[in-house]
């Protein structure tokens, strides 16, 4: 595990990357800031989680670290090692963590529930959407409070990229780290998940829906083998896609509302 460090002083705020070791895009953004070595008004750490994924371009070595939270130190795994360092890293912190996805190529972000913090950051980064995971959250790092998860763009791009390097400028601005410009008229829809769409046994997957565009009860959003998937009751999908999970296609959600740009920034917390 990388950490670096812009400002002085115990930083509140923290940028991770790296997670998936081939996920590229938080990596490159992180040390393209590190190289343009701005000065913050808070502190900020800068963390790059799976160094040892990440020089084998690989999701991970022995679990996925984003399901192996909160791990513990006598972990038979080096992600489960590593996430419980990676938290202390983290205690006491504002979290914004890095990833991209073979599902969609706009960047949205994820919490656990609508906190504070997504409340006051999101209508401030050019995300399409916020997705509440809830139920899904287990073992993964925004089960903790106080963390804010973006999926930059494709696995592998460089819009991913390029996204992960505006959104990190964005989110500072957003908690008072760095100067910025924000986006004082975006409006950002709110999608709850719901349930896993399973993926049976195949030798060829097709998507037909987009995600979160509304799919209708009875209309085809995929397929297994030609067979197609007809919806039962109308969902909006979320990380849908072909090959990007082994065993489920994605998950259905509801739209359950939108976030709009506060007065208020997203809080001190010192």
């Amino acid at each position: 595990m990388r950490v670096e460090q812009l400002g002085d002083g115990e930083p509140e705020i923290a940028i991770v990357g790296g997670i998936h070791g081939d996920e590229p895009c938080g990596p490159r953004a992180i040390e393209a800031l590190l190289q343009a070595d701005p000065d913050p008004a808070r502190p900020v750490k800068l963390i790059v989680a799976n160094e040892e994924a990440r020089a084998r371009n690989l999701r991970y070595v022995e679990e996925d670290l984003n399901r192996a939270f909160p791990g513990g130190p006598d972990a038979d795994t080096h992600e489960g090692r590593l996430a419980h360092d990676l938290l202390a890293e983290l205690r006491d912190c504002v979290v914004f963590s890095m990833h991209s996805t073979q599902s969609y190529g706009g960047p949205f972000a994820l919490c656990d529930t609508v906190d504070a913090l997504a409340r006051s950051a999101c209508p401030y980064l050019a995300v399409d959407a916020l997705v509440e995971t809830s139920q899904f959250s287990d073992g993964r790092l925004i089960e903790r409070p106080n963390v804010l998860e973006v999926e930059c763009g494709l696995q592998g791009s460089e819009a991913a990229a390029e996204n992960a390097e505006r959104l990190i400028r964005e989110f500072l601005a957003a908690v008072g780290a760095l100067p910025g410009e924000p986006h004082e008229d975006r409006e950002v829809p709110v999608y709850r998940m719901c349930r896993r769409i399973p993926k049976r046994r195949g030798d060829r997957y097709e998507v037909f829906a987009e995600n979160f565009e509304r799919v209708n009860a009875g209309e085809a959003f995929a397929a297994v083998d030609g067979e197609q998937l007809v919806a039962e009751e109308p969902f909006y999908p979320i990380l849908m896609s072909s090959y990007g999970y082994e065993d489920v296609f994605g998950y259905t959600g509801e739209l359950v509302g939108k976030l709009e740009p506060d007065t208020e920034p997203v809080p001190d917390r010192r």
